[in-house]
Formats: structure tokens, sequence, C-alpha cells
């Protein structure tokens, strides 16, 4: 295995990049293809790939800008990606352990850092309750200390959380809950453990309470809502899990994401119901949810979102310009409240093209459901006609078209 040449290898030399971020972005990405490729064939050699890509990132990483989180995201991926392959691998104890010391070696030496998310993996590293407990053993004495009230500085340990790791891969689950009553703050990094020490004995409702004590004014209020709805939806309870943290726990970078989330982890519960629960939760950014009712052809409803609370015009406007066949008359619906919200001022940067580009969708889309133009158009002349002072550009870009 130590006769190996890694491609990676050469490429991950202390410092040997720049301050941008995108190279080492790449070589992460390549490197990880290199060594999954080996494990097809070779899962121990593999991991040994894996644990010497992981003593190289930081030293290589040192000198990167990582300000924008692209770096460290893609790091964090790589340890995700990294890790089941050591786990994985069959070897007998002592060649674990010698992985796990450089492993340790390679945490304790990331100084910017790069690899602290290893800490949260070391018991699945360890593989067994045996080799976790013995790691446990060598981690307790330390994090007791710096959790003392007698401890100077503010105790910290680099490596609290391989040591909660370690005790919950052992099943040392009353002496895990007991270290972490010592802890000087009730940090939610910490109390997981906890949470996940209770599930493991079936004390589902106490580890829900656990984690809702836990709430705190930095605690990610949405990862604590993920835990809890975790424990309720495995033990059969969907309709508490829904009611109490569907919508904290499933939020996606988008309205729309945050409703295809809910829909796909509650097939039971009705997706009119779940949009409306979610239209709730946002009272005066109704219109915000347009592209949901949209998505799952709850048409009327998406015009009455639109009608109540401001939408970007251009959402209005594909939505009109996509349906003039499958749903003309929605087409037209969304057309002319792209219109209204353009008249009010609302759009970011709009232009005269935006304008007839709506204009012509909302024309298109009338056809197709058989309406009389003429009365569009009028209903287009009356939208205008409210439109407040100093928002008037649409009279000038619509006046020719309108008086054909």
């Amino acid at each position: 295995m130590s006769a190996h040449k890694w491609q990676f290898s050469t490429r991950f030399r202390r410092h040997a990049f720049g301050w941008r971020s995108d190279t080492p972005i790449q070589r992460i990405k390549e490197a990880l293809a290199e060594i999954k490729l080996v494990a097809r064939k070779g899962p121990v050699l593999a991991a040994e790939g894996a644990i010497t890509l992981l003593e190289k990132l930081s030293p290589a990483l040192e000198q990167v800008d990582s300000s924008s989180g692209a770096l460290g995201s893609a790091v964090n991926k790589a340890i995700e990606t990294l890790v089941p392959l050591i786990a994985k691998a069959d070897v007998d104890a002592s060649l674990r352990q010698r992985w796990l010391e450089r492993l340790w070696q390679a945490f304790q030496d990331d100084r910017i850092p790069y690899i602290e998310l290893l800490g949260d993996y070391w018991g699945e590293l360890c593989v067994t309750p045996e080799m976790a407990s013995h790691w446990a053993d060598e981690f307790m004495p330390i994090v007791k200390n710096v959790w003392s009230p007698k401890a100077p500085g503010h105790g910290f340990f680099k490596g609290t959380s391989a040591c909660l790791a370690s005790l919950y891969t052992a099943g040392r689950h009353q002496e895990l809950l007991a270290l972490i009553d010592k802890a000087p703050f009730k940090w939610w990094h910490d109390r997981r453990w906890g949470v996940k020490a209770l599930a493991a004995q079936g004390k589902k409702a106490e580890a829900i309470r656990y984690a809702e004590e836990s709430r705190g004014r930095n605690d990610p209020g949405w990862q604590i809502a993920q835990t809890c709805e975790e424990i309720l939806l495995s033990s059969g309870l969907a309709e508490e899990a829904y009611r109490r943290y569907a919508i904290e726990a499933n939020q996606g970078t988008t309205n729309l994401a945050t409703f295809r989330a809910i829909v796909k982890k509650y097939p039971n519960t009705p997706p009119e119901q779940i949009l409306r629960d979610l239209v709730a939760s946002t009272p005066g950014a109704e219109g915000k949810w347009f592209a949901a009712a949209k998505d799952v052809g709850l048409f009327s409803v998406a015009i009455d979102l639109v009608n109540d609370s401001p939408t970007d015009p251009r959402t209005l406007t594909r939505a009109a310009r996509d349906f003039a066949e499958q749903q003309p008359e929605f087409a037209v619906a969304a057309g002319l409240a792209a219109l209204r919200w353009i008249a009010r001022g609302h759009g970011y940067d709009i232009t005269g093209l935006d304008v007839l580009d709506v204009y012509s969708a909302v024309l298109i889309a009338a056809e197709k459901a058989g309406l009389d133009l003429q009365q569009i158009k009028a209903q287009i002349v009356d939208l205008l006609s409210s439109a407040p002072a100093g928002k008037q550009f649409l009279n000038t870009v619509l006046a020719s078209h309108l008086l054909r």
C-alpha cells in the first residue's frame, strides 16, 4: 500500500496554492475521484489515500482566501465522502488505531481550521465500540478539565466533539449525558449528542425536550427542528412532526424548494394544505408562494396570492408566457397581475421591453382563452389609470398598442 503513487499527493504540497480558491476546489474534486476509483477494487488502499488527503488538506490550503465559504464547503463535502471509505475498510484494530493516530495528528495541526468537521465523525471512524471507548477515555479527562469551573480561559478543547462522538459510539450514553451537563454553556453543537444518546435509549420524548431546552440566541433553530422532526417521524408521529417542525426544519434556498421538500417528506398531507400553512407562516409575503402554487397546479390559489401581495413581475410574466396554451385564463390573470405590480413600482430594473413582453403574453393567452381582446385592453387601461404618480412609464410604453 505504501508504494502506491497517488496523483493528488504532489498537488497538495504545503502552500501549494495561491489565494484563489477555484484551483484547490478543482484539485479536491480530482483527488476524490481518484480515491473513489481505487476504492472499487482496493478499499483498504482507498482508505489509506483518504487519510493521506486529509493529512495534506490544511497545510496545502493555508494561504487560500476562503472568505466566500466555497472552499470550506468543498472540504466538508470531501470529509463526508472520505469518512465512510475509511470506516468501511476491513482492517485489524492495530492498523485502524494507527490510522486514527495519523488523523488525530492532522486534526491537531489544522490551524485555519479546515478539517474540524472530522471530530463529529470520530465515533464512525473508530468503527467498534471498543475502539471508540478507548479514544473516549483519552479525551474525557481533558474535556472535564476545560469544562471545570476552575479552568482558566474559555474552556476550549479542540477534541471535544471527537470525545462526545466516541462516547456515543461506545454506547456510554449516561456518561455522555453527565459530561455534557458539565459544559459551561448550553451549546447545541455539544447537546445534540445528548439528544442522540437519549433517542438511542428509546427515550424519544425526553430527547425532544432536551433538544428544545437547547434553544438559545445563537443556536441554529433549524437544526434543532430537523433533529426533533426526525425523532417524531421515526416514531411514526408524522402529524405531530408536521405540525411542530415541518416548516422550520425544511427551509430551502427558495420558497419553492421549501414547499417541495415538505411535500416529499409528508406524502399523506395534501399539498394544498402544506401550501396554505406555508403562506400563513409568512404574513405580508403571500405572493412569494406563487411559484409553489403554480408548480402543483393550484392555479386559482396562485392568482389569489399575487392579487393580495407583491410578486416579482418577471416571475408572473414567465407564467403568462409558459401557460398560454395549457391554462390560458391563468396566464391572462398572471400577466395582468404583472402589469399591476409594475404599475405600483415593484420589480427590479424594469424596462420597456419587460412591459412589452408581459403585454404580448397577456394578449396571446387571452386569444387562446377565447376572450375579447378589446375587453382585456380596457382592463389594462383601467389598471394603468390607478398607477401612482411617477410610475406612468407604462402608459408611454403601451399607449400606441392599446389604441390599436
